[in-house]
């Protein structure tokens, strides 16, 4: 095992879960083509890749449009791509949201609406409900994106300020019928999450919403307060007979992402600890719990022996304290070093499989035994880095930050620690 390289090994396993979730697999979900029409339409970081995917092995004719993130657009023949601002919204996402709701409308039951959605739509498809401006949905965002709420919190809220999230999409596709692919980024892969859920009975409620804003202590503007209050019209709840057109099929999720990752490394002579996709919480903290693993392993060969990896995914948070640069993988990462203090042989990977660690311009970044020696020679302070929230500071300080680029693919958060 001498022969391997830490950090390249560490590549070519996130590489791997990557591949597992590329737009490609939506080739093996496609429903017939109909009698009528094909309209197709979208919203995620992956949903211009589906696009193009979906132009290149669907059998008839076709016409649509969908949402990404800026600089996440690929080339696509008839549907048109739009790009908008993630994670705050931006007024470029409602107009987005508006084309998509003109794209499915005075459809017949003839017709086939194939919805394309990932992880980021709910940013997305920014079309607040009424009395709502898209300047209070950006305040939201921005308060949600701080105080450490999980995504399906942050959804359960944004979906009751929406007037196309929470299955309200959906509803304007009828009577055509309804098949949405989809990427999963959530824990538990619930369709209801997944990008707010525009496509999905929602069974969440005004009550829940308000229920988030109070656990969290948000000062909401008062029209959204106003109408988290007021109730005017719930999302469809599951069994609704309004849903019965909408059917949903998941094409990539992080388990089986994760999964592939573990393939690779089981061929690379590794002995496997996946701790599952479904991790969640504060980053800081996980990392610690991680660490912990860690020495048990280095310490007394179990759970299991070296040459180990230990995997996971999910979906971690961070509450912003300080002032930094830096998104929950390089939080995770920031805290691991800290927390196993240089111990021999270990070296980790966390990033996220979309290529954008929050909203900065890297996945994630890499860390090794000699991360914070590194650190201390050139003046930087570990801790301090960690109590402002930058990790993306330290790792690029030390030129081990991940930079990918949009992978046009998302399934959360990847982690993986090596232990030699």
């Amino acid at each position: 095992m001498s022969d391997l390289d830490p950090q390249s090994t560490l590549r070519r396993l996130f590489d791997a879960a990557v591949a597992s979730a590329m737009p490609e697999r939506l080739a093996d979900h496609l429903p017939p083509p109909p009698i009528g029409r094909t309209v197709v339409v979208g919203a995620g970081k992956a949903a211009a890749a589906m696009a193009r995917e979906l132009e290149r092995v669907w059998p008839g004719e076709w016409s649509g449009v969908v949402a990404t993130r800026y600089g996440h657009a690929v080339a696509t023949e008839r549907i048109a791509v739009l790009e908008a601002s993630h994670p705050v919204p931006d007024e470029a996402g409602g107009a987005a949201a508006r084309r998509i709701l003109e794209a499915v409308s005075g459809l017949t039951a003839d017709d086939l609406v194939i919805c394309l959605l990932s992880g980021g739509g709910s940013a997305l498809l920014t079309l607040p409900a009424d009395g709502v401006s898209l300047e209070d949905k950006q305040e939201v965002s921005r308060q949600l994106l701080a105080c450490g709420a999980g995504i399906d919190e942050m959804n359960t809220v944004r979906k009751h300020l929406s007037a196309i999230k929470g299955g309200r999409l959906a509803l304007a596709c009828a009577p055509a019928r309804l098949v949405t692919l989809a990427i999963s980024d959530v824990i538990g892969d619930d369709p209801a999450v997944i990008a707010s859920g525009p496509t999905a009975a929602d069974p969440s409620t005004y009550a829940d919403a308000r229920a988030v804003v109070a656990k969290y202590g948000l000062t909401l503007p008062p029209a959204a307060t106003a109408l988290l209050a007021a109730e005017p019209d719930e999302t469809p709840k599951p069994g609704d007979a309004r849903l019965s057109h909408a059917e949903y099929r998941l094409i990539a999720t992080p388990q089986l992402a994760l999964r592939a990752a573990a393939a690779e490394a089981e061929r690379l002579g590794l002995n496997v600890l996946l701790l599952g996709d479904s991790i969640e919480g504060e980053a800081r903290e996980a990392a610690k719990v991680h660490a912990g693993i860690a020495r048990q392993i280095a310490a007394h060969g179990s759970p299991v022996a070296r040459p180990a990896l230990i995997l996971s995914g999910g979906e971690t948070t961070v509450t912003l304290r300080g002032k930094g640069r830096g998104g929950r993988n390089s939080e995770f990462l920031l805290s691991l070093a800290i927390a196993l203090n240089g111990l021999p042989g270990v070296y980790a990977l966390a990033a996220d499989t979309d290529g954008i660690d929050g909203s900065e311009d890297n996945a994630g970044a890499l860390m090794a035994p000699d991360t914070l020696a590194r650190a201390a020679a050139l003046g930087v302070d570990a801790g301090a880095r960690l109590a402002d929230n930058d990790g993306y500071g330290f790792f690029a300080a030390l030129g081990d930050l991940l930079i990918t680029g949009p992978t046009h693919t998302n399934v959360n958060d990847f982690r993986a620690i090596l232990l030699l």
